[in-house]
């Protein structure tokens, strides 16, 4: 049991770790200047909206746009911490920031997965998903940042590391 602890606590730490730079490199371009980020960077995420049909990074909309901001402001800052801890092994310090954050992101990913499977994109600017497998396509790239967050809130729910009742001594 220790082990297979172990081993979520080495993936956790990578999946913070890997999230930095997509953060800092794809994720946040919407929201800076457009002459803030390199050629390169720019093509990337016009290569990767048009080849995945997610309009909602070269034009998001309002909504999605605050759950950038939200990344930029609450998620980012956490990234290296959270890393740090699950690297580490054992901080049950860990356990009340990793609840807030998992049940933050598993809330704005359901809001994301749902817009792809039902939302009418054939308005949109930019070419969105039109058939059903285009749209899976999308969702099975978003869907990793719903289910490890959701597996991260159960292991700090339900793992007797991260859910020890600590006994205090009586003066």
């Amino acid at each position: 049991m220790a082990r297979a602890l172990r081993c979520l606590e080495a993936a956790f730490a990578l999946y913070f770790i890997s999230h930095i730079p997509i953060t800092l490199l794809i994720d946040l371009q919407p929201l800076l200047p457009a002459g803030l980020y390199p050629q390169q960077l720019t093509e990337l995420l016009t290569w990767y909206a048009t080849t995945f049909r997610d309009p909602m990074m070269l034009q998001p909309p309002a909504w999605f746009k605050a759950f950038i901001y939200c990344e930029a402001a609450l998620q980012l800052p956490f990234f290296p911490v959270a890393a740090y801890a699950f690297l580490k092994g054992g901080c049950k310090w860990i356990r009340t920031p990793a609840i807030i954050y998992s049940t933050h992101v598993a809330t704005t990913l359901f809001a994301i997965l749902a817009h792809i499977l039902f939302h009418d994109f054939s308005t949109s600017e930019h070419l969105g998903p039109q058939t059903l497998r285009e749209r899976l396509i999308l969702l099975s790239i978003y869907a990793p940042y719903l289910l490890i967050p959701l597996l991260i809130l159960f292991t700090m729910l339900y793992s007797p590391q991260y859910n020890q009742v600590e006994k205090r001594k009586r003066k």
